[in-house]
């Protein structure tokens, strides 16, 4: 490999070159199409699939197809008028609700964490460190991922050496880039220490018990308690976190991933963060993005049937930054 494939694979994402070669070999071998394509081609393509699939899933294929007629130096036939009069007209005849992961509500926060404690005490007791390693990692990721609002892929990519905590004060993550950096010029981000549910603590107590020094944060143990050397992939997370959950009694069924960062979301907007202040710790670059995840039936408060949300002991948006592009 060439210095110059080098950089070039680094400018883009490897999930995205695969998704992107998944949509280019669906076009042609999948459906038959013919490369490079024309404008009805693709017009074609998508009436093929219209009803079977979601309108984001077009247009992402229809962004790979762009791309391979871009790099290969033909004309791109997705921007032609017929393809965008054929989008909108999907778009009018199968609407669809955008679908979003349930938010985790914090009172399921603090069960889930008060069975892993007990758990891990147990587990002190019993000298089994396989265990007590397995309940102080998914106490670190599931407090970290709810009060810094991190995406999966996010949580999978945070290394000790790019980490300082100090306990009773607060933890600082820093990461490369993340969805909203797109040149890829880093953010770091911060998170106090807390008088419970402590992301802090909890980070400590997991990297001490684990002995890790540098490398991924959070790794897979296996049954006989071995640490991998290797951080976890993002997709094995939302399995993960329906296990815990499921264990500590709670509906685990209910959450993905992303359920981390909506449950905080609307956990900061009930407890009045104004929507720039959440956007600015979140890390969102414009309102659309921050409004999906917020649920506004806890701006009625009291007159609201719904249960709001327990409040915690985080302080206000004021006291928290996030120091973008160090």
């Amino acid at each position: 490999m060439n210095k110059a494939y080098q950089y070039l694979q680094a400018g883009s994402r490897e999930n995205t070159r695969r998704s992107y070669r998944a949509a280019v070999e669906h076009f042609e071998v999948t459906w038959g199409g013919f490369l490079p394509a024309t404008g009805d081609g693709i017009v074609r393509y998508l009436a093929e699939y219209a009803d079977q699939h979601a309108i984001s899933t077009l247009k992402q294929r229809l962004a790979a197809l762009a791309q391979w007629h871009v790099t290969q130096g033909f004309p791109d036939p997705t921007k032609t008028p017929t393809v965008k009069q054929m989008i909108k007209g999907i778009r009018t005849l199968h609407p669809a609700q955008e679908k979003q992961a349930a938010p985790l509500l914090l009172l399921h926060l603090e069960q889930a964490v008060a069975w892993l404690e007990r758990e891990s005490e147990q587990a002190s007791k019993d000298h089994d460190l396989g265990r007590l390693m397995r309940c102080r990692r998914d106490i670190a990721l599931v407090l970290i991922g709810f009060w810094r609002g991190f995406r999966g892929d996010e949580l999978a990519r945070l290394q000790v050496e790019n980490t300082q905590a100090e306990s009773g004060a607060g933890i600082t993550f820093y990461l490369s880039y993340t969805k909203g950096d797109r040149q890829h010029l880093g953010t770091t981000f911060h998170t106090p220490a807390l008088k419970k549910l402590c992301p802090v603590q909890a980070y400590v107590n997991w990297i001490t018990v684990a002995g890790i020094a540098h490398g991924s944060v959070f790794r897979k143990i296996d049954r006989w308690g071995h640490l991998a050397e290797d951080g976890f992939n993002a997709n094995s997370l939302i399995p993960l976190l329906r296990r815990i959950f499921n264990r500590a009694g709670v509906s685990g069924d209910l959450y993905t991933s992303h359920s981390l960062r909506r449950g905080f979301a609307t956990w900061a907007a009930a407890n009045g963060w104004d929507i720039k202040a959440l956007m600015t710790y979140v890390g969102w670059k414009d309102m659309k993005s921050a409004m999906r995840y917020i649920d506004t039936a806890d701006s009625f408060g009291e007159l609201a049937t719904g249960r709001p949300l327990t409040s915690s002991a985080i302080p206000q948006a004021q006291a928290l930054t996030v120091a973008e592009n160090p």
